[in-house]
């Protein structure tokens, strides 16, 4: 009688920790998942001085939209945690969408190849991006179904493990792949 009993406790402890590393393992792979997605942002506010120059150089007199890239630039660069991020990148996204926008208006802009380059990049930085997005958010969802699947909730709630945010988009115009087109 013994042995069953401690065949059962034994059983049981190894289900715990079972529990246990699988929600270690997809916390820290939201973790990788998130800064996958820092490198991409790093990638694309890296390109972002560089645009900005190109532009200056043909359009000097159009001030605002480029302050209004690197103001949005920097806020990006420093905002914390995914909703954030998110509220600032929709910013950046927007202010970008301004600065392509006024490209347009300056043909000699479209012909220089530094600009067509540039733009050429940060079209695989958005496309890097979000698929480092996609893949964050689906191991996010992973991770927080995990964390409320009984029994795996108990574990979750003794150890203190906490839900994860989704990095999603918060205008219905950012849901859109970019568009960028000279």
């Amino acid at each position: 009688m013994g042995w069953i009993i401690l065949a059962v406790l034994v059983a049981l402890v190894l289900i715990v920790i079972g529990m246990y590393n699988s929600l270690v393992r997809l916390r820290a792979a939201s973790e990788s998942a998130w800064a996958d997605i820092d490198v991409q942002l790093k990638r694309r506010y890296d390109l972002i001085p560089n645009l900005v120059e190109t532009v200056k150089a043909y359009a000097a007199h159009e001030k605002g939209a480029l302050e209004a890239v690197i103001t949005a630039r920097a806020k990006a660069m420093s905002a914390q945690g995914p909703e954030a991020k998110a509220v600032a990148e929709n910013q950046l996204s927007q202010s970008l969408k301004s600065l392509f926008a006024l490209a347009e208006a300056y043909p000699q802009l479209r012909a220089v190849e530094a600009f067509n380059q540039l733009q050429g990049s940060l079209n695989q930085v958005e496309d890097a991006l979000q698929n480092a997005r996609r893949y964050y958010n689906a191991v996010v969802r992973d991770y927080n179904a995990k964390r409320q699947e009984v029994p795996t909730n108990f574990i979750a709630g003794w150890f203190n493990f906490a839900g994860r945010q989704f990095f999603e988009l918060t205008e219905t115009t950012q849901r859109e792949p970019p568009r960028v087109q000279f």
